[in-house]
């Protein structure tokens, strides 16, 4: 069973998530929050799988309850619930340790689906979403200088994997792009997180690029 909190300021959306993620019966909603102090509370309390956060609660935002959360417990998974395809806040909620962002318009299958992707330890990041995640990264900052010393654990493969990975490609089409099979590409992501410390898929997009091995195109 897949434990969830909701935190989101609007009861109805709550509700709404509520009852689309309990339609299956391998998801349960443990807990509810109207604001960020709310949230961080309940998740101490009920230790969930996954939190759905809005990003934009009183006393406390989704940004700011994610980078608490994720240092609190790390073993949570944080997806951030966004009313636009695209948040200002998102790419630095990534950077702060979500793994990942929702639509509140999200039907039934995909929210479902995003949930069990996230407990499993993946990040909500198809090439599209990683897209519009590169785009606001350039946007926001200066092309970065390059920092090989944060990759130097990493074996020449790995670096390539990581590449593609910041691309938005899964592990099917990166064993398909480096001539291995889907579980050699997930052998390859699993060590490249445990050596850069990484929560996630999501957080190695961001040192990606934040380390200058991969650049936002056109700049």
């Amino acid at each position: 069973m897949i434990r969830v909190l909701l935190a989101d300021d609007q009861q109805l959306v709550r509700v709404g998530l509520r009852s689309l993620l309990e339609l299956d019966g391998d998801i349960a909603v443990v807990a509810e929050a109207a604001d960020g102090p709310e949230a961080l509370r309940e998740a101490a309390r009920v230790g969930p799988d996954v939190a759905l956060l809005d990003i934009r609660m009183p006393h406390l935002d989704g940004l700011e309850v994610t980078r608490r959360l994720a240092a609190a417990q790390p073993d949570v998974r944080i997806v951030i619930l966004t009313t636009f395809e695209i948040d200002a806040y998102v790419f630095e909620a990534l950077r702060s340790g979500a793994s990942g962002f929702l639509s509140k318009t999200v039907s039934h299958d995909e929210l479902c689906r995003a949930v069990r992707v996230v407990a499993g330890g993946e990040a909500l990041l198809s090439p599209s979403v990683t897209a519009r995640v590169i785009a606001e990264f350039s946007r926001r900052v200066e092309p970065p200088e390059s920092s090989p010393e944060r990759l130097a654990a990493l074996t020449d493969r790995e670096r390539e994997v990581l590449t593609l990975i910041a691309r938005g490609l899964n592990n099917a089409e990166i064993g398909n792009a480096l001539a291995m099979s889907p579980l050699t590409a997930k052998t390859h992501v699993t060590r490249i997180i445990t050596k850069l410390a990484a929560r996630d898929r999501a957080q190695l997009v961001v040192l990606a690029y934040e380390t200058g091995l991969v650049r936002p195109s056109g700049r």
